[in-house]
């Protein structure tokens, strides 16, 4: 592990351009569940496991229509414990590193920690779009806060609506089987992110890879393809750290300490 470490610092400490690519597995260590399969989505949500409800059950805009108080409710507690959270160590560490995001999580931590240039692959849950959609406009939900009751998952307050049509709104967030998302702010945050990766050409760019599985692998396919004209990928993650060919760095440690570990190298 210390020569993976060592070589990992090496890595960053020649760095002319770092790139993160970070999974749910990035917010572990700032206390928010990975809904790591459905026994990890029910030890965080015990009522959903009541009801028999998965993660990917609940994931779904269909209930946005058909029982919205449920889907609120779910999405309404993401939202305040988002907003709670405080982001890790690792995140500034990072942010020193200069580091440019890509991430599959929709929590805003990035942007909490400091981050102003972020790809957010599968949107936001800070931002709103209207149900239908009546229109591709998408707002923050700053002023957002819905009422959840405990013990149900339900929402029990005022719903947020479209400013347009009056319909319901839901949060920017592609869902499972979702073919209503609207995803103009994501895609205009990723061409700016392809448009930095090509004026990196030539340079000694590093990626970071954080928490990022196989089950759904939209994150480590970015990392792979960003690092692969080098090979100079670090891959954070104490559950599926392997990294294919050996071309890369494999760290099977938790990000906060994976980071603070690597940074305790560059002096």
């Amino acid at each position: 592990m210390r020569a993976a470490l060592d070589q990992a610092g090496e890595l960053i400490a020649g760095a002319e351009a770092v790139m993160v690519c970070a999974g749910a597995g990035m917010g572990v260590d700032s206390g928010l569940p990975d809904f790591r399969g459905d026994e990890g989505f029910w030890r965080a949500y015990p009522p959903y496991q009541r009801l028999g409800l998965s993660f990917v059950e609940l994931a779904d805009p269909v209930h946005f229509g058909s029982d919205p108080e449920l889907a609120w409710g779910f999405y309404g507690h993401r939202l305040a414990l988002y907003r709670a959270t405080v982001p890790h160590s690792g995140f500034d560490i990072l942010r020193g590193w200069g580091a440019r995001a890509f991430t599959s999580n929709v929590d805003g931590q990035f942007q909490k920690a400091g981050f102003t240039e972020v790809a957010e692959v599968h949107g936001s849950i800070h931002h709103l779009q209207c149900l239908l959609p009546c229109r591709s406009a998408i707002w923050p939900a700053d002023d957002v806060a819905i009422e959840v009751d405990p013990e149900t998952m339900r929402a029990t307050g005022p719903l947020p609506e479209c400013p347009s049509c009056g319909a319901l709104a839901r949060p920017n967030i592609l869902m499972f089987g979702d073919y209503t998302w609207v995803p103009d702010r994501s895609q205009r945050d990723l061409d700016a992110l392809a448009s930095w990766r090509r004026s990196q050409l030539g340079k000694r760019l590093v990626v970071v890879e954080i928490g990022a599985g196989n089950a759904i692998p939209t994150v480590r396919r970015q990392a792979e393809l960003a690092s692969a004209a080098t090979g100079a990928l670090i891959r954070i993650n104490p559950r599926e750290p392997e990294v294919r060919h050996g071309r890369g760095i494999s760290l099977p440690m938790p990000a906060a300490e994976a980071l603070g570990e690597i940074q305790s190298r560059l002096g």
